[in-house]
């Protein structure tokens, strides 16, 4: 009995010291700044979720122009100037406005077994200045492999369009269906992880969790 609890201790220390090194070893090493950042880029940390924050339009891309201002919100308005975006587990994003409304049988299945997905949107007419938030800057170049990166999240329907769930929490969100299958492989901050990624911005090795995503950020935005 001794062997087995000593050969599961060895396991479970194993297993966290793997853990804590892909939480701490980053992607890229050495200098990896970008040339050119012109876009300034945000990641919203909930707490065990994360976001991406863009703005609503530059010189390089218009949302509007892909994802009507005026639908996403119940206000119904076109003065959005930030749009985040947040994939995660269909059922658990549905029906968890907040940490403390988790439902551990929901919880359960988006841990354990491949679930349906959903992308979440919201608008801003200013910046959330009450989110923990960091910002990177970007080229415009990445910025564009971003919002490829993120448009692709949406499922589409036969003629192009997307498909709306419902609306958010609050009245400047909704639900749109989203590709791919949520799971322990592959959470809210693995896609979070993934989009920074397609947009050079360095990411840790493990990146399930929110604060990893966020230590490994390079906040240069003023």
């Amino acid at each position: 009995m001794r062997k087995i609890i000593k050969r599961l201790g060895i396991v479970i220390l194993s297993f966290t010291a793997f853990l804590t090194i892909g939480y701490l070893t980053p992607r890229k090493w050495g200098n990896y700044s970008q040339a050119d950042c012109t876009i300034s880029l945000y990641i919203y940390n909930e707490g065990i979720h994360t976001e991406i924050i863009v703005p609503v339009k530059n010189e390089y891309f218009d949302w509007n122009k892909f994802l009507p201002l005026t639908e996403i919100g119940r206000d119904a308005t076109s003065d959005y100037k930030y749009l985040s975006f947040g994939w995660g587990d269909r059922a658990f994003m549905l029906e968890t406005p907040t940490s403390g409304s988790i439902n551990p049988v929901t919880a359960f299945k988006a841990l354990f077994l491949p679930t349906p997905s959903t992308v979440n949107v919201q608008g801003y007419r200013v910046f959330p200045q009450n989110k923990d938030t960091k910002c990177v800057s970007i080229s415009g170049s990445n910025y564009l492999r971003m919002v490829d990166y993120l448009k692709n999240t949406f499922q589409l329907e036969a003629k192009g369009n997307k498909i709306k769930i419902g609306y958010g929490y609050g009245n400047n969100g909704s639900f749109y269906e989203a590709r791919d299958s949520y799971s322990i492989l592959r959470t809210c901050n693995d896609w979070t992880a993934e989009g920074l990624q397609k947009a050079e911005v360095n990411t840790p090795v493990w990146s399930t969790l929110p604060s990893s995503i966020m230590f490994h950020l390079n906040s240069g935005c003023q």
